[in-house]
């Protein structure tokens, strides 16, 4: 299949009017060359032609969580993803039991391991809780919490296949600095859910940590003179996420963090539930209930729990709120996938990458959605020529 006559976003960060051929899974080249003789054609006259979005943090959608830990469930939530054009992700987990996490992991395992077509491909696992602090526990039980143990998390991450690429850890818990630095051998260790002040988090990115949970969410607000995580964060962090939803976080913040942290350091995630895609209602996130209204989560208490959009439309709204379309596309897909160790893989239009590859219009909705060499269409699931 060879992509013709689009604005291709090619790995240095730029558009070029180029083609992209797809030989089977993989991107074969990116050429000037034009289609020949029976080869399968995407025209994308007028239209973007982009990396598949990687969403690191989502617990659900389509009206299924991550912590039902079935099958079918999984399956759900990759086929909406894959619809809107997020077509790698980690399965991100809640506060829970050890016994629960287990089970919940072993499943993951199994759909990890089961071979996919036509739908977003789970990567790994995201490991959100239990080691919080109860200060900043968001919308997790704190009756889950437990000091980080990294014996429980080996554990874990063989039951998951060594799937956990994203472990998340208050690094004011005890214990928390010798398990950041014995578990960041074996994944991506975040800041989240924390009371720390800047000191403490300074020490956490000393011992290994290199990214930070959804920031200025469930942490201390940055102060002049007290500037917390979000100060250390600043100063030591590989990469932060942000949740551009328009409720999590105020448009000009949005903004600023990619001016501060700059459009290589900020990863876009949806922290999405699993009323993503559904209509207002109540639902449940780890074991709690969740009112939507508006499309806003909500526990009883008021606290916000989760989002209910995905990544696609997170991405659009930051370029909304006035983030460079180039900057938001390296935070939806290249800056996720080098975060948690995928971008040998996904990310980028390179050849020998796997052809997950959007083509949007030029307002960013979806014209088409490629996953793994397979090309997905609203309303037309198999042309030979799309125009």
């Amino acid at each position: 299949m060879i992509i013709e006559n689009g604005n291709v976003f090619l790995p240095n960060h730029c558009f070029q009017q180029i083609n992209v051929v797809v030989d089977g899974e993989r991107i074969y080249e990116i050429t000037s060359r034009s289609s020949q003789t029976g080869e399968t054609v995407l025209d994308a006259k007028d239209c973007y032609v982009v990396p598949g979005f990687v969403d690191i943090h989502i617990h659900g959608a389509a009206g299924s969580d991550f912590c039902d830990g079935t099958q079918s469930g999984l399956l759900k939530i990759a086929d909406y993803l894959g619809s809107q054009g997020v077509t790698s992700f980690c399965g991100t987990s809640m506060a829970l039991d050890e016994a629960s996490l287990g089970r919940i992991f072993s499943e993951a395992k199994v759909f990890i391991d089961r071979e996919h077509q036509g739908h977003a491909v789970m990567r790994g696992i995201n490991m959100e809780g239990p080691f919080f602090s109860p200060a900043r526990k968001g919308a997790h039980r704190e009756d889950a919490f437990i000091a980080p143990d990294k014996e429980m998390f080996l554990r874990l991450n063989a039951l998951s296949g060594n799937n956990i690429l994203l472990v998340d850890v208050a690094p004011e818990t005890e214990g928390a600095e010798a398990f950041i630095h014995e578990v960041s051998r074996h994944s991506t260790v975040s800041v989240a859910h924390t009371d720390a002040g800047y000191q403490c988090a300074e020490r956490a990115f000393s011992a290994g940590a290199s990214h930070v949970t959804h920031l200025f969410n469930a942490m201390p607000m940055f102060n002049h003179r007290n500037p917390g995580v979000i100060g250390a964060a600043s100063d030591y962090a590989a990469y932060v996420e942000v949740i551009s939803d328009g409720i999590h976080l105020h448009p000009s913040v949005v903004r600023a963090v990619f001016r501060w942290f700059g459009e290589e350091r900020v990863c876009l995630i949806s922290d999405s539930m699993r009323a993503c895609g559904m209509p207002d209602g109540i639902y449940s996130l780890g074991g709690q209930n969740v009112t939507i209204e508006g499309g806003k989560a909500t526990l009883a208490d008021g606290t916000i729990a989760g989002s209910t959009l995905c990544l696609a439309d997170c991405f659009r709204r930051a370029v909304g709120f006035g983030v460079p379309l180039e900057g938001a596309l390296r935070a939806a897909a290249e800056n996720p996938a080098r975060a948690v160790g995928l971008f040998g893989e996904v990310g980028s239009l390179d050849r020998g990458k796997r052809a997950d590859i959007l083509v949007l219009n030029r307002d960013l909705s979806l014209k088409a959605v490629i996953i793994g060499g397979k090309t997905k269409t609203k309303g037309d699931t198999s042309p030979s020529r799309i125009k």
